[in-house]
C-alpha cells in the first residue's frame, strides 16, 4: 500500500433531515464509480462520505416528530447505510458530524482558526433562509428571496463568530487563474466571481446562538460551530486531522469501514470533492481561504455536477417532488440504475430525470446491446462447441477489433480522467456496437455449416468474447454486479439473462396505475 500511487475522493456529507432521493444516489454513484476506476488501476483508494447532521434544520424536524434530535438522525442515519449498501457505494470512511471524535476535532480546528486571527467576534444582522442555513445581503437576494432554493428569507441578528473571507478575494482569484482545473465545469468560474466575488466577498458567519444542536465552542459557551467549518472539514477528520490522539480514538460504528486511523497526510491533498452546483461557492471559495488559515494544502479539484430535475423542477425533499431510489433499483435492478445515471446526462450540467427516459436506457443499452451481445456470443460458443481458452484468447481474436479494443480503452481512460462519465460510456458501447455488427457481418451460423471454415468461425466467436471480456472491464466501476455475472459465464460459469427487456409500454401504465 505505501508504494501505489494515492487518489481522495469525497461526496459532500448529506443533510439528513428527510431520506435521501435520486439526486444524493447520483452523486454518491459518480465518486463511488471513480473510486472504482482508479482502484482497478493500482491506486490506493480513499473515498469519504457521510452525514452533515446539526442545525436548526434538524433540530426543528425531530421537535416535529416528537424526538430528540439524535433518535430522529438515527432513524434516517441508518436508512442512508442501507441505502449506500443497496447502491454497492464503496466508501472507505462514513463520517456523521454528530461522532465524537468528529465534534473534538472542530472544537480544535475553530480554536485553531480563532488563534490565528481568521476568525473574530461580532453581531450579524441579514437575511436567513433556514432550508439552505445561508446567510444573504440584500443584493444576493433574488426577488426578495433566498438566490439558492427561491424561499423566503427571514430577518436575522445575532452574536456570531465570522471568519475573514473577505480577506482571499485576490487569492481565490488567482487560484482560478493559475490553477484553471482546480474548479470544474468551468462554466462555475463565472458564476462564483460573477455572484459573489466581483459584487464583494464578505465575511462569513461562523457560529450561531440562537440554537443549541451543534458542535459547542468550548471557549465561549452559548455559541454552536455554524454549519461550514463543521461542515467541511470532515472531509479531513476521519482520516485523523484534529482527531488522532490517544484519547479521541473513539469507536465508529460496527461498519468496519469506519474504523479510525490517522492517515491524514498521506492522503493529502484530496484530488477530489464531488459536490452539487448549489454548494460550489462554499466548497470554492470559502473551503480553499480556510485551507490557505491552516497552511493546509488544496484540493486538486472541486467539481459542482449537475441536479436531477424532475419535470423541469429541482428535487428538494422540501418540495415532496423527490425520485426514491430504492424503488427504482428494486424494480429495474442496482447496476441499471447506477448506469443510467452517468450514461444519460453529462455530469458537469443539469439531467431530465423521467421514467420513460430510464426505461428506454435499459433497453437500448443493456438489454439490446450487451445483454444481447453476451446472449447470442455464448449461445453460439456453446452451440458450436468453439474452443474458447481466455488465455489465448486475445491471439485468436481479429486484429481489426483487437486495435478497436486498444482505442477504447485509451478514450475511456481520457473521459474517465476528466470525470466526463457520460464520453466514457460512449466509448465501450460504440465498441460494443460494432461487435453486434460484426456479427451480422461474419454470420457463424453459415460459417459453422462449412468444416473448412471452422478455424474461421472460432475466430469471430473468440473476438466476440474478447470484445465482451475487455468491455466488461471498463464497464466494471459502473455496474459492478453484473460484470462480475458477465465473467463468470465467460468462464464457464451458468448462463443467465442479463437485462430483459421491458415493455415501455405496458410498464408505463403499471407506474401511472400504481403511482
Amino acid at each position: 500500500m505505501a508504494n501505489k500511487e494515492k487518489f481522495f475522493i469525497t461526496t459532500p456529507i448529506y443533510y439528513p433531515s428527510a431520506d435521501l432521493h435520486i439526486g444524493h444516489t447520483y452523486c454518491s454513484v459518480a465518486a463511488d464509480v471513480m473510486a472504482r476506476y482508479k482502484r482497478q488501476k493500482g491506486f490506493d483508494v480513499m473515498f469519504v462520505t457521510g452525514t452533515d447532521e446539526h442545525g436548526m434544520k434538524i433540530e426543528t424536524a425531530a421537535k416535529k416528530q416528537g424526538l430528540e434530535p439524535m433518535e430522529f438522525l438515527d432513524k434516517i442515519v441508518e436508512g442512508i447505510f442501507d441505502l449506500w449498501k443497496l447502491m454497492n457505494i464503496s466508501y472507505d470512511k462514513f463520517v456523521r458530524t454528530t461522532d465524537e471524535f468528529h465534534v473534538k476535532a472542530i472544537q480544535r480546528i475553530f480554536k485553531a482558526l480563532y488563534d490565528k486571527g481568521a476568525i473574530y467576534k461580532g453581531a450579524y444582522k441579514g437575511k436567513y433562509c433556514v432550508p439552505c442555513e445561508s446567510f444573504w445581503t440584500e443584493t444576493q437576494l433574488v426577488d426578495g428571496k433566498c438566490p439558492d432554493c427561491g424561499r423566503e428569507v427571514q430577518d436575522a441578528e445575532e452574536e456570531a463568530y465570522f471568519f475573514k473571507q473577505s480577506e482571499y478575494a485576490e487569492r481565490v482569484l488567482k487560484l482560478y487563474e493559475e490553477q484553471p482545473d482546480f474548479l470544474l465545469p468551468r462554466s462555475r468560474v463565472n458564476e462564483m466571481v460573477n455572484n459573489f466575488i466581483k459584487p464583494g466577498l464578505e465575511d462569513i458567519c461562523v457560529s450561531r446562538t440562537t440554537f443549541k444542536w451543534g458542535v459547542p465552542v468550548d471557549f465561549d459557551p452559548g455559541h454552536v460551530v455554524y454549519v461550514w467549518v463543521d461542515a467541511l472539514f470532515s472531509y479531513y477528520t476521519p482520516l485523523g486531522f484534529m482527531s488522532n490522539d490517544a484519547d479521541n480514538l473513539a469507536d465508529m460504528g460496527a461498519n468496519p469501514r469506519r474504523t479510525m486511523n490517522s492517515d491524514f497526510e498521506s492522503y493529502l491533498p484530496a484530488d477530489a470533492h464531488f459536490v452539487g452546483k448549489e454548494i460550489v461557492r462554499f466548497h470554492s471559495i470559502l473551503w480553499p481561504a480556510m485551507l490557505w488559515a491552516l497552511d493546509l494544502p488544496l484540493p486538486k479539484q472541486v467539481f459542482g455536477h449537475g441536479w436531477l430535475v424532475f419535470d423541469g423542477d429541482k428535487m428538494s425533499k422540501s418540495k415532496g417532488n423527490v425520485v426514491d431510489p430504492v424503488i427504482l433499483a428494486e424494480r429495474y435492478g442496482v447496476d441499471a440504475l447506477r448506469f443510467f445515471l452517468l450514461r444519460e446526462f453529462p455530469f458537469g450540467i443539469d439531467g431530465n430525470f423521467t421514467n420513460e427516459r430510464l426505461i428506454t436506457r435499459i433497453n437500448s443499452d443493456l438489454a439490446n446491446n450487451l445483454g444481447n451481445l453476451v446472449s447470442r456470443s455464448l449461445s453460439m460458443a456453446d452451440k458450436y462447441e468453439v474452443d474458447t481458452n481466455a488465455e489465448s484468447r486475445e491471439q485468436k481474436s481479429d486484429a481489426e477489433l483487437v486495435a478497436l479494443i486498444s482505442e477504447t480503452r485509451v478514450k475511456f481512460e481520457e473521459q474517465m480522467e476528466k470525470f466526463a462519465f457520460q464520453g466514457a460510456l460512449t466509448e465501450v458501447f460504440n465498441a460494443l456496437d460494432r461487435a453486434n455488427k460484426y456479427i451480422d457481418e461474419t454470420m457463424p451460423w453459415v460459417l459453422a455449416k462449412d468444416e473448412a471454415k471452422r478455424s474461421e468461425l472460432e475466430r469471430v466467436i473468440n473476438t466476440l468474447l474478447y470484445v465482451i471480456d475487455e468491455c466488461s472491464e471498463l464497464l466494471t466501476p459502473f455496474m459492478p454486479e453484473t460484470c462480475g455475472k458477465i465473467k463468470a459465464q465467460l468462464a464457464g460459469g451458468e448462463r443467465s439473462a442479463l437485462f430483459p427487456r421491458i415493455d415501455i409500454k405496458k410498464e408505463l401504465e403499471n407506474l401511472a396505475q400504481n403511482g
